[in-house]
């Protein structure tokens, strides 16, 4: 498979933002970012503290946020705005108003029959993270993993001009699909997708998932007895990108809307 110019790019930027240049430039640079792009680091560092634009991009929280721990509850994993958000027309989400992508294709040929036939007619949620986003995601409550799938794929914009105009936007684009199952025994998936710029996916707990890399064909991984904490760190994206939520038919009652501003640790739904 030839690597698309999306990809290419994305290695060349991710390149720079990881070089660590002497520290008077890199705090031109890292300082340039936050106004430019207008980022709040009010709970972060100060600029000047990265050693370089990834370790900018990629930034912790210096304390943690506090969330509602009532098991019933689900969190944003993210900062982000909500696209779209709401039931599932059959197999089909709207990736924006007017334009419809199908979730079989999301989740892809290494997600089980069985398990896609559970998410029809069920709900979803597109988290869309700009780049003056906090970057890192979360888990949105107590769950098992019982899979991670890497997808490849191009790597094409994912903001509103794109989403826009470009059909089956988040399928054409590699994406890694995490099947998960929540406390009470409901299946959902969280879907990373990959954008341009950097277009790198961490997922910490799979060192062997590599994006942005040289794989031609989806990658499956199984776990047994993977139990992530609500509110952990589970990984980050190396600039802005998209998260989907796809979840069981009335498993999750949301509490937000499609337009709406959400922050990593924000109550979105019970379930």
């Amino acid at each position: 498979m030839t690597r698309h110019i999306t990809n290419t790019i994305s290695r060349q930027f991710g390149r720079f933002a990881s070089k660590e240049f002497p520290r008077w430039f890199q705090k031109i640079v890292n300082h340039g970012y936050v106004r430019i792009m207008g980022l709040d680091m009010s709970e972060f560092y100060a600029p000047s503290a990265y050693r370089s634009l990834n370790a900018l991009f990629t930034r912790t929280l210096k304390q943690s946020r506090r969330f509602s721990n009532d098991a019933d509850d689900f969190i944003s994993p993210c900062d982000s705005l909500i696209t779209e958000c709401g039931d599932l027309d059959a197999t089909r989400a709207l990736q924006i108003k007017g334009m419809s992508y199908c979730v079989r294709a999301l989740l892809g040929s290494e997600i089980d029959e069985a398990n896609k036939k559970r998410m029809e007619h069920g709900q979803f949620i597109n988290f869309y993270l700009s780049p003056s986003d906090y970057h890192r995601y979360h888990v949105p409550t107590d769950m098992k993993v019982l899979k991670a799938v890497h997808i490849p794929g191009k790597l094409y914009p994912v903001n509103m001009p794109s989403l826009n105009k470009r059909a089956d936007l988040f399928i054409e684009n590699e994406r890694v699909v995490l099947e998960c199952e929540s406390q009470q025994g409901a299946l959902f998936y969280l879907v990373l997708v990959g954008a341009l710029n950097v277009g790198k996916m961490q997922v910490n707990f799979e060192p062997r998932l590599q994006t942005n890399a040289d794989a031609v064909r989806p990658s499956a991984y199984t776990f047994d007895g993977l139990y992530l904490k609500k509110g952990d760190d589970f990984g980050c994206f190396e600039m802005g990108s998209t998260i989907v939520l796809i979840a069981e038919k009335e498993s999750m009652k949301f509490a937000v809307e499609a337009g709406q501003k959400v922050r990593f640790g924000d109550t979105i739904a019970s379930v």
